[in-house]
């Protein structure tokens, strides 16, 4: 039974590899950010085209990190959908539509900030309320104050962004009709 239990411990530790990747399936281009348990494993994997990040640690927080940064980039989809903005949708991974440098930083942001323990659990928390609000009228209205203030100012940063590309100006069908 102990030795079991050492296995497992074992297991659990083992590290990972996170990584940002632009991949392509059935024609369908499209980014991805996931975790694999060794670099070989993001090099043959045939429906990968280019690795911008890659980044060698522990089972455990390579599952927190990715649960943050899948968060971010979720919550900035669904506010452009809610903006009307026209994103692609792959049916793996997220679209091209974003572009790479965002990507790239909202996953060095979660990268650096899981380094402080304290930050990533101010950064975490405000994630999640983000996930149901935006956190400017928490900002602007003196809610937030100190450390959550400062966070929640770069959070709202990574979900600025705003395509060039135009809304979709579906109208409504009038009512006589």
């Amino acid at each position: 039974m102990l030795k079991m239990k050492k296995c497992l411990e074992i297991l659990n530790n083992l590290t990972q590899y996170i990584y940002l990747a632009s991949g392509v399936k059935k024609g369908e281009g499209f980014w991805i950010v996931g975790v694999k348990n060794c670099d070989e494993n993001i090099h043959e994997d045939k429906n990968l085209l280019d690795c911008y990040r890659k980044e060698m640690i522990g089972n455990q927080s390579a599952k927190e990190i990715l649960f943050a940064i899948n968060l971010n980039i979720k919550n900035l989809l669904n506010e452009l959908k809610d903006k009307n903005y026209l994103l692609e949708t792959p049916s793996v991974g997220i679209s091209f539509d974003i572009p790479l440098d965002i990507l790239e930083t909202i996953f060095d942001f979660w990268l650096d900030t899981y380094k402080n323990k304290e930050a990533w659990e101010i950064c975490l928390g405000l994630l999640k309320i983000r996930k149901r609000i935006s956190l400017t009228n928490l900002i602007d209205g003196k809610t937030l104050k100190g450390n959550s203030k400062k966070w929640a100012i770069k959070l709202e940063n990574l979900h600025s962004y705003e395509p060039h590309s135009l809304c979709n100006a579906k109208l409504n069908d009038p009512m006589w009709k």
